[in-house]
């Protein structure tokens, strides 16, 4: 099989230069790759050892115990309590936390692109390459899904060896993702990764600096947040059917949402 099949359909042989150097530019820059790893060590690692731990370690009749067990609908429960509330904060809460890792990730990504070259003023010498304007859009966003996928990705295989290890440490059986997960990693994570990512490189081509194009990824993370205040007070609980639903409106959205941008931008519009 020769590289040139390799590569999709969508994607030219001439755009994998810059997506190597977004990628590269991310990865050298020590502040942008360490943000990148806070991220997802804080909510796959540091969160679920606190969840595990208070979950099996705490008393049962304390107050906060059984104020999550008084959230946990009658068809959800198990016999064990500790097992019904580790089930309620490993397949119904940690899944929100985790979606905060794309959003973030993707945020990181995004906002250094056009914005990241015109400070470096390198946006002009882009500009005058082979590459339309539309490949260089689709270039940019390539590369900071490809960036936000491997960190959430990868964040959730880590997160599952630690849950695993400190339960094993515990005395307790192994974690297995249920398809709120499935639903969360094949729907869900792709769709809010490629959404934020487009809106903020819409909003980078007329931002002055990249933290500017950074305050864009707060309007998705604000619905996450009201989402997981309403879980922990028990006004409402999203099961993983709805997790499902939520991933294909959602995916759906963030591809037209990118057919719809790619073909609004042209040269004097960006250098402008």
């Amino acid at each position: 099989m020769s590289q040139n099949e390799l590569i999709p359909r969508f994607l030219t042989k001439s755009q994998l230069p810059l997506i190597r150097k977004d990628i590269n530019a991310v990865v050298k820059n020590k502040q942008y790759f360490l943000t990148l790893l806070l991220v997802p060590l804080l909510f796959t690692v540091v969160f679920p050892i606190g969840m595990v731990l208070i979950t099996f370690m705490i008393p049962i009749d304390t107050s906060d115990f059984t104020q999550i067990l008084a959230v946990i609908p009658e068809s959800m429960r198990e016999a064990d309590e500790r097992l019904s509330v580790f089930n309620l904060l490993f397949n119904m809460m940690l899944p929100l936390f985790f979606l905060l890792i794309p959003i973030m990730a993707s945020s990181v990504m995004a906002a250094s692109s056009f914005v990241g070259e015109r400070q470096k003023h390198t946006l002009e010498t882009l500009c005058y390459t082979p590459l339309t304007i539309r490949q260089i859009f689709q270039a940019k966003v390539y590369a900071a899904v490809v960036m936000s996928l491997s960190v959430t990705y990868g964040g959730f295989i880590v997160m599952i060896v630690v849950v695993n290890i400190v339960l094993g440490f515990l005395g307790q059986n192994s974690a297995l993702p249920n398809l709120t997960w499935l639903f969360v990693l094949i729907l869900l994570v792709p769709a809010l990764s490629l959404l934020t990512i487009v809106l903020i490189v819409k909003t980078s081509v007329k931002s002055k600096s990249i933290e500017e194009a950074q305050q864009k990824s707060v309007f998705f993370v604000l619905p996450i947040i009201m989402v997981l205040l309403s879980q922990f007070s028990g006004l409402f609980l999203i099961n993983q059917w709805i997790f499902g639903v939520i991933g294909i409106v959602l995916l759906t959205l963030s591809l037209v949402v990118l057919q719809k941008s790619m073909g609004k931008y042209t040269y004097e519009r960006v250098l402008k």
